[in-house]
């Protein structure tokens, strides 16, 4: 019988395996030891791989689930200004969608709408790519830095340690 992966520190289970960083976790993988990383705490640990149930949500490059969302936000930085709408959000990061032309590696001043009489969660970020998908960018802080953004993450992910009941809905105007 194969057995779920929990995170020793929280006990979750929403845990991903991660790729090798150390030589300590390469030489561990190769003996059926893998690293993980928890989705609620962060926590980053080795457990053995072997027989172990995989998430269906297999994470291959990504440090971080992304949750599906539609939310307003707006974001500044430099001399330009945009909108659009986040389609996914991670601990790590979001993609948008936007008509605003920006660049790989410029910053900008995130204000992401939860729903209406709530103040914007205000994140900073870098653009990493931009496709026909979206923008993907990538937070400068890590989210558990920002509580309302961790405590959203968290109530989506459907863990106990979020500030949030339930996700709000979103804003469609300013």
């Amino acid at each position: 019988m194969r057995e779920t992966v929990t995170c020793p520190q929280c006990r979750q289970e929403t845990v991903f395996r991660a790729w090798p960083r150390s030589p300590r976790e390469y030489i561990a993988s190769w003996l059926g030891i893998a690293p993980f990383t928890c989705q609620s705490c962060q926590h980053r640990f080795l457990a053995s791989s072997l027989g172990a149930r995989q998430s269906k949500h297999q994470v291959d490059r990504r440090e971080h689930l992304r949750i599906p969302v539609r939310l307003y936000l707006s974001f500044s930085g430099g001399k330009v200004k945009g909108e659009g709408m986040v389609l996914d959000l991670s601990m790590g990061g979001c993609i948008i969608k936007s008509d605003t032309q920006v660049h790989v590696d410029d910053i900008f001043y995130l204000e992401i709408s939860l729903g209406k009489g709530e103040a914007p969660i205000e994140v900073a970020a870098m653009v990493r790519s931009v496709s026909s998908r979206g923008i993907a960018f990538k937070f400068l802080r890590k989210a558990q830095d920002n509580k309302r953004l961790l405590g959203f993450i968290q109530s989506s992910l459907g863990t106990p340690h979020g500030t949030f009941a339930k996700p709000a809905e979103p804003a469609l105007s300013n």
